[in-house]
């Protein structure tokens, strides 16, 4: 049965969503602001969060508790609920690492689908993820199975995305893709995101990674297409 944590500082709200969700098979937790749901995420496991991104503290709303979530351990799947429905709203919440977004007031068959669509994805990622460490030289490790990145033997810190990203072109040495194509294969959301988010994604792993960022040595640029990690 999965656990499904809700991020909400309307009591009221809550309630239904959590009325909804127990009626369906789900179990259910609620914080009531962000704070409280990251203590619950660092001391519980939950299998999804539904998470309202107008929270009550200005400091600690939606989008800063979804890129803390981002930072914990392991992948817990993500849907915004918001009021707000403008495509810039969406690609932000989706750029810190929201798994898909949904606005309110929101049909209840939508929600529910949204939710079995985000297990789907994380079960269909964790069967065809690949296992195989990937050494690329001295200088770059990739650990798919621990999702952890040495560089020059010290670990460094991706968002999921950024993990994800990396590991599907460097599973392709040498394949070149293009920014749609990277966008359906690593997000696969059927929504319109603009394609200069894969440019900067690529911007972020290169300072990351590379030894000298304006000169990739890994992430290379190709020409008319896209990206392409260098074979080796």
């Amino acid at each position: 049965m999965a656990h499904i944590l809700i991020v909400d500082d309307e009591p009221s709200v809550a309630s239904s969503l959590q009325l909804l969700l127990e009626r369906t098979g789900y179990q259910t937790a609620w914080a009531a602001d962000g704070r409280a749901a990251l203590e619950l995420l660092k001391s519980r496991n939950f299998d999804l969060v539904l998470l309202d991104v107008n929270l009550g503290d200005p400091l600690l709303d939606g989008l800063a508790v979804c890129r803390a979530i981002r930072a914990l351990p392991g992948y817990t799947p993500v849907i915004m609920l918001t009021v707000r429905d403008g495509t810039t709203d969406k690609v932000i919440g989706l750029e810190v690492g929201a798994d898909d977004y949904i606005t309110k007031p929101y049909d209840e068959r939508e929600l529910l689908a949204r939710i079995r669509a985000a297990f789907r994805m994380v079960a269909a990622a964790r069967a065809g993820a690949t296992t195989t460490l990937l050494v690329v030289d001295r200088w770059l490790t990739i650990d798919p199975q621990r999702r952890r990145v040495l560089r020059d033997g010290v670990e460094v810190m991706l968002t999921p995305r950024e993990f994800d990203l990396l590991v599907y072109l460097a599973s392709h040495a040498g394949q070149a893709f293009g920014r749609e194509m990277l966008l359906d294969q690593v997000w696969g959301w059927d929504v319109a995101v603009d394609t200069r988010t894969v440019d900067r994604h690529i911007a972020e792993l290169r300072r990351k990674l590379e030894p000298d960022p304006s000169n990739p040595r890994y992430i290379l640029t190709v020409r008319g297409v896209g990206y392409a990690f260098r074979e080796w």
